[in-house]
């Protein structure tokens, strides 16, 4: 993308890359001489920078939670949700037990000791903290005690993911046998996956209630200090900064992925549009 202190700048949860992308492509093409740029990061990272003081006119996040924790109503007026995915398990071919995982003994399969699995860092992407979440709903559900813990030990280092396409690509290459990620993610690239039940893996907002009761300790906005935040169903949001430079452009863009070809768009890259 063109930069410029006049372009209008987006900065998107990594896992909406592609919508993103194609959003602007589409409202570029309608508005050919305005300048853009696109940044893509993991969630709470891209809302730390706004708190850090890094300028963008449109945000887009994986969690609508973020918006009401740590950027309205100072950075923020107002933010809509647009978006609803689940997690699930993507693996490859070549995924040690890719033959044999199934639905039913996917949490065997991971915790042998010769499998590589892991998820994004929770203190930076809202799907590393939602694979956390998954394992203690998971433990509850399957009445594994300790499971989510056994879990934790067992995992690839997830500090090396700071958004779940770092992982995903590492999935890719190899690097991991199994990776928690958004089912949209897995339908790019196209990746087989695990779907793990409902009441685990944070879609339905009938169990709302029930995934309340995951709950993970996240770097806050205060340096030094965490908070608990606890499980939801995944809904991704969208917001105009309160000092977008070009406000009217940045309501455009914003109008054009909640409106109907923005619909399209969510769906052809695996998202449920809200």
């Amino acid at each position: 993308m063109n930069t410029s202190s006049n372009a209008l700048r987006l900065i998107h949860a990594g896992a909406l890359q592609r919508v993103m992308e194609t959003c602007l492509d589409l409202y570029t093409r309608m508005n050919p001489n305005l300048k853009s740029e696109l940044k893509g990061v993991g969630s709470r990272e891209g809302a730390k920078r706004l708190l850090s003081g890094e300028h963008y006119d449109v945000i887009a996040l994986a969690d609508q939670a973020l918006f009401a924790e740590l950027l309205v109503p100072d950075l923020v007026e107002n933010y809509f949700i647009f978006a609803a995915d689940q997690i699930v398990i993507g693996y490859t071919g070549f995924s040690k037990g890719s033959n044999e995982i199934t639905p039913d003994n996917w949490i065997d399969m991971l915790l042998q000791s010769q499998v590589r699995f892991s998820h994004s860092n929770h203190h930076l992407d809202p799907c590393g903290y939602r694979a956390l979440m998954v394992w203690q709903l998971a433990e509850k559900f399957y009445q594994r005690p300790d499971l989510s813990t056994e879990m934790e030990a067992a995992c690839f280092p997830y500090e090396t993911y700071p958004k779940s396409l770092n992982l995903a690509s590492d999935l890719l290459k190899g690097k991991v046998d199994y990776a928690f990620l958004y089912s949209s993610q897995a339908k790019q690239l196209e990746l087989p996956y695990i779907t793990l039940p409902s009441k685990i893996n944070l879609s339905n907002p009938a169990y709302a209630n029930y995934y309340d009761q995951a709950a993970v300790s996240v770097e806050s906005k205060i340096p030094g200090k965490n908070i608990i935040i606890h499980g939801k169903p995944i809904e991704f949001a969208i917001g105009k900064s309160r000092n977008s430079h070009l406000s009217e452009h940045a309501q455009s863009f914003i109008d054009l992925l909640t409106g109907p070809e923005g619909d399209s768009i969510l769906e052809e890259y695996g998202l449920i549009p809200c």
